[in-house]
């Protein structure tokens, strides 16, 4: 989202579980299109809570498997946001050799690029600073 939209909206990384580390073959591939993961790392709802981020604040959660579905839908039951629901290939466990697995997170990773284009549009101009 960033790297396509800048800073046109506000976006928090949240997950099921609070893994904190981000899977190897998930940095490489969007290492390979020039989206730098290595020191992201992902958080709970209830993290996000605790670090400041209100759900009321946001419009839009967007789960990307049934089980964060269902979660995005219990906390945010008392607020007026949206929660979308994009079914997106889990690619942990696909493939026994290493050029499998990443293809399996490519195929993961391009679904997600073509969802946020199909929701959000074109990415926007990158601006320079002044």
């Amino acid at each position: 989202m960033k790297r396509f939209y800048g800073r046109a909206a506000y976006v928090q990384s949240a997950g099921v579980k609070n893994d904190m580390e981000i899977d190897g073959f998930t940095i490489a591939v969007c290492q390979e299109i020039g989206i730098e993961l290595s020191r992201h790392r992902s958080r709970s709802f209830e993290e996000m809570a605790e670090w400041g981020d209100d759900l009321s604040g946001f419009d839009l959660v967007v789960a990307l498997s049934p089980a964060s579905q269902r979660l995005a839908l219990e906390y945010t039951r008392f607020f007026h946001l949206d929660v979308e629901y994009w079914p997106i290939l889990d690619p942990t466990g696909i493939g026994e050799t290493r050029d499998a697995k990443l293809a399996a997170y490519r195929q993961a990773r391009d679904q997600i690029e073509g969802r946020m284009l199909d929701r959000f549009g074109p990415p926007l101009p990158l601006t320079t600073a002044p």
